[in-house]
């Protein structure tokens, strides 16, 4: 359980042949789900893999948003590099220009972006080290802020951005596992104060939470939500993290009672986990401002099969939190999964959650995505609603059992914009499925796409690596062919947590991302 969940395994497939048919565009009642990860012609790639999606969208002009994901250009092999794709029509066609770096181990993608709209994308190497990937073109071309490895880090790292107009502002803060950090540190925790150029050498974090995510409130106090390999979750303050003169510290560590376990090694998802933790602060400025919410994918302590989607909220500052709350409104049943939760708040104080359901699933494994809201700070949600067909998750595994171990979402004061794994494409070659990465919009109006409005010129920039951008051309939907389920696998038996011996981090300065 605490073996690294990313790991280089394999070389780079050779591909003898590349093959495409047409792009999946999913139609579920009010709701359309685009595939993402097609190619300069806006065709599905036949015998690829795409998965682990995370989502950054601009805040100044919602027509322009990138993904990035776990790229696997051939099923034969599990060696995954650091794929991506923009739009700027608001979600309906997606151009992937390609790779990060060609033939270079990357995994654990995680997109996010400034208030300006200036976007970054965290990238995991084969080592455990990292780099931070700059894009000043909303997600068209990246430019790579140190060299090789120098942004520290570790397995199932995250980072999130201060967005207030403290001392601050601008600061990216990361944390990670402790199952694979980088050069071999147990410190978890960096800090950089340039923009995601350099980073500080890592500190350790109290109870040492991993597979979780950061926020940062109004005030500019740092937030990390995480757990322990099982049913102990953490909520840790650092209220000094914004003083770039000072070594950050942490000053508050509440137990979260989440009511259950996360899973690793669940049958739905063999080989990876049933999903994170994730933490998110509320900055509306209205009567929920400063509320702290957590919500995991967890097996209730009173299940011994499946899992459900629990939330708690913090209304005084991360010192006390709410009992566990479900999510779910279907009955309870121990056959059902419930999984990849993850959730995410509007400006305007509203919370969004969604995941994988197999709630309508005869088989117990089939899934969809599902989606419900709350506008009173998570003290009651809305009715759940599936917003994608049903898929198997057992088809189009690039040599490892898993979908990735997450997908996101990014809300505004009308809906959200989520990236998941979703397996709508039949490959006539393989018999299978195909593992493709999807964007749909989900909004309790039910209205799934805004239509698109003009993009303001912009005052041209010069970018260190230009790329053109090819045009995605939208084809015909296709339609998904249901394949049987395989019987899914029994569940390891989770180990100890070894403490690696700290040893000194090396850092170093890159080139710097030209201003926006």
């Amino acid at each position: 359980m605490t073996e690294p969940l990313e790991k280089y395994n394999m070389p780079p497939a050779y591909i003898y042949r590349l093959e495409t048919g047409p792009r999946m565009v999913s139609q579920f009642g009010l709701f359309t789900s685009f595939q993402v990860n097609v190619d300069s012609d806006g065709n599905n790639i036949l015998g690829d893999a795409a998965n682990e999606s995370s989502i950054t969208v601009d805040p100044t002009n919602h027509n322009r948003m990138a993904i990035g994901w776990r790229q696997f250009n051939s099923v034969q092999s599990d060696f995954r590099q650091g794929g991506w794709g923009f739009t700027t029509d608001a979600g309906t066609t997606w151009t992937f220009p390609g790779v990060l770096q060609d033939n270079v181990f990357r995994s654990d993608p995680v997109l996010g972006s400034d208030e300006a709209g200036n976007f970054f994308y965290l990238s995991l190497l084969q080592s455990f080290c990292e780099n931070m990937y700059g894009s000043i073109d909303f997600g068209q071309t990246w430019t790579r802020l140190q060299p090789d490895g120098e942004a520290g880090g570790g397995d199932k790292q995250w980072f999130t951005i201060d967005k207030t107009g403290g001392t601050g502002h601008g600061f990216q803060y990361q944390a990670w596992s402790t199952a694979a950090p980088c050069n071999g540190f147990g410190s978890q925790f960096s800090r950089s104060t340039d923009g995601g150029i350099t980073w500080m050498n890592p500190v350790a974090i109290p109870s040492q939470p991993v597979w979780g995510t950061l926020d940062v409130d109004t005030n500019g106090n740092l937030f990390i939500g995480g757990g322990d390999f099982g049913s102990s979750f953490f909520c840790v303050r650092s209220s000094n993290a914004q003083d770039p003169a000072v070594t950050p510290t942490f000053d508050q560590n509440v137990s979260v009672n989440l009511g259950g376990s996360v899973l690793f090694g669940a049958p739905i998802n063999p080989g990876g986990l049933a999903g994170q933790i994730f933490l998110a602060v509320d900055r509306s400025g209205t009567a929920t401002n400063n509320n702290i919410y957590m919500l995991a994918t967890v097996q209730q302590f009173s299940a011994s099969n499946g899992s459900d989607i629990m939330f708690s909220r913090s209304t005084d500052g991360g010192v006390t939190f709410s009992s566990p709350q479900r999510i779910t409104d279907d009955p309870v049943d121990q056959n059902k999964w419930h999984w990849f939760g993850t959730l995410a708040v509007a400006p305007d104080g509203r919370i969004d959650s969604v995941w994988l359901d197999t709630r309508n699933a005869a088989n117990n494994t089939d899934s969809q995505l599902f989606y419900s809201w709350s506008t009173d700070g998570g003290v009651t949600w809305a009715p759940n609603v599936a917003v994608s067909n049903p898929f198997t998750p057992f088809e189009g595994y690039p040599v490892q059992n898993k979908m990735g171990d997450y997908i996101t979402i990014v809300s505004d004061n009308t809906g959200g914009d989520v990236a998941y794994p979703a397996t709508f494409n039949f490959n006539p070659n393989s018999g299978q499925h195909e593992e493709d990465v999807y964007y749909v919009r989900v909004s309790p109006s039910g209205v799934p796409t805004p239509t698109p409005t003009p993009t303001p010129p912009q005052t041209p920039t010069p970018t260190p690596t230009p790329t053109p951008t090819p045009s995605a051309t939208p084809t015909a939907t296709a339609t998904a062919t249901v394949r049987p389920t395989p019987t899914p696998r029994t569940m390891p038996t989770p180990r100890g947590r070894p403490t690696p011996p700290p040893r000194p981090t090396p850092s170093g300065p890159g080139p710097v991302l030209p201003a926006k």
